[in-house]
């Protein structure tokens, strides 16, 4: 339980990484189909966990899971097919058990915000119970990258 008036900072650990939209991705419309954004969301996270040593199979070989508990997307403005789409996931530091990213996503062509999201993620340990404290691997991992 988070303490009355404590805050989640938003760190400078920030991820980029490029998606072009499929075909398979977009509506009747020619649109990206809403659902979408979420995968994107995903693409995002596993290009933040290669490029800052905090994969899925990192903290898998560690001893945990981290389920998605909760997650949101705010939709801005629509991509279409051959859309390049931009997206920026930023590490959301918390003295809770959790990682939590916050998303941007860009249309590379104007630089126009199409989409903003929140995740939220928790520790099991291999048993699938909830880990109520930060794991040692992921407290390690923010004195490597200067989280605070």
């Amino acid at each position: 339980m988070k303490r009355a008036g404590a805050v989640d900072k938003v760190s400078t650990v920030v991820d980029r990484t490029v998606v072009q939209v499929r075909f398979s991705e977009v509506d009747s419309m020619n649109i990206v189909w809403h659902g979408e954004y979420i995968r994107y969301f995903e693409d995002g996270r596993e290009s933040f966990g290669r490029n800052f040593d905090l994969s899925y199979m990192d903290l898998y070989a560690a001893g945990y899971t981290v389920p998605v508990v909760e997650i949101n997307c705010v939709y801005k403005s629509p991509l279409h097919v051959g859309d390049r789409a931009i997206i920026e996931t930023r590490y959301v530091n918390t003295s809770s058990a959790k990682i939590i990213f916050e998303y941007s996503i860009y249309r590379e062509s104007d630089n126009a915000l199409v989409a903003t999201g929140r995740s939220v993620q928790v520790f099991l340990d291999r048993n699938f119970e909830l880990v109520l404290y930060c794991p040692d691997v992921v407290m390690e991992w923010k004195k490597k990258w200067k989280v605070e």
